[in-house]
């Protein structure tokens, strides 16, 4: 018998995860300070190993780590390899509610992407909303009046590989082992970092090196969070929670980095938030979407860094039918 649904505990739950997410982010821009964002990453992705055996070690579900979509798993690695390195690159460098706005276009590009991948039918309510979303993202980008960096084409990159990885996530996740979904991202993000390093290697104090170990701390507990949110609410009311994360990065922006939130940025996200927030509830309306892309992609950006929710749920989900038959 299944737990009731708490929608305020849910949605509790997971405005909590996306604060330390947050909290996560804003190390990323303390050590992106100092050290390459492909040094960051690796020593994230290496010091979040042990945690990530540990929820590794839980999953009972048979099998082997061979892909049984062998080209979407390769298309979803490097994907996420892309995301992570873009990701944390964008948050050393550019304003972190700039960062999150920019990154917040990903559910607009989630819907793009389902038309060829899932198969999606996307009616014109719901492309209106992902044009709008654009609009927004180009308010933030505001070209022609304000200098486009590297760090911006770094947050878009980051938006379109977040999108891609969930996409195919919807796709292959119902067949794939979960195993195969976390790990693979996880080792080609280690491996990948790991050949980058000797270019941009910066000797790191012990006060960094524990930074490193906090983000990735972080991230699990974050994920736990979030895994506990999305087992007590519902879907509609847990996604779009994610959006709490452009407060806590004005706040952490002003308090430590002195970033003043301007009105493009302010108007722009807005914008996107409300663009992206409407296509969550359309999608959990019924007759609405076959696919719920959206809606079911149920964590941030996938950074190779950390475990994905959705895939854990799965197995979880999984490993309770097999015991209730």
């Amino acid at each position: 018998m299944s737990a009731p649904v708490s929608n305020t505990k849910g949605a509790l739950l997971a405005l909590a995860a996306f604060g330390v997410f947050a909290t996560h982010d804003a190390i990323v821009k303390v050590l992106g300070a100092q050290y390459a964002a492909f040094q960051i990453v690796f020593f994230s992705v290496l010091l979040g190993f042990p945690l990530v055996l540990l929820m590794l070690m839980r999953d009972k579900t048979r099998g082997d780590l061979r892909p049984k979509f062998p080209v979407w798993t390769a298309v979803r690695t490097l994907a996420v390899v892309i995301t992570g390195a873009s990701a944390f690159y964008a948050f050393s460098v550019l304003p972190l509610a700039q960062t999150y706005a920019i990154l917040f276009a990903s559910p607009l590009l989630i819907t793009i992407l389902a038309i060829p991948v899932l198969g999606e039918k996307v009616g014109i309510r719901r492309w209106l909303a992902v044009i709008v979303g654009l609009v927004g993202v180009i308010i933030v980008l505001r070209p022609g009046s304000a200098e486009l960096s590297l760090g911006h084409a770094a947050a878009l990159t980051a938006a379109i590989g977040g999108a891609t990885a969930s996409v195919i996530v919807r796709k292959i996740g119902r067949v794939e082992r979960s195993a195969v979904l976390m790990v693979y991202p996880m080792v080609a993000t280690f491996i990948v970092m790991a050949c980058l390093l000797p270019f941009v290697y910066v000797p790191m104090p012990l006060v960094d090196f524990a930074l490193s170990g906090v983000i990735a701390a972080l991230a699990f507990i974050a994920t736990l969070c979030l895994i506990a949110a999305y087992r007590n609410g519902e879907a509609v009311i847990v996604a779009p929670m994610q959006y709490s994360q452009i407060i806590w990065a004005s706040a952490f922006g002003y308090f430590y980095f002195k970033e003043v939130v301007d009105v493009p940025t302010f108007v722009g996200a807005g914008i996107i938030i409300a663009s992206g927030l409407y296509i969550v509830l359309r999608e959990g309306r019924k007759n609405v979407s076959n696919t719920t892309p959206v809606l079911r992609t149920r964590t941030r950006f996938e950074t190779g860094t950390n475990l994905r929710v959705g895939p854990i749920l799965h197995s979880q989900d999984q490993e309770k039918t097999d015991t209730d038959a």
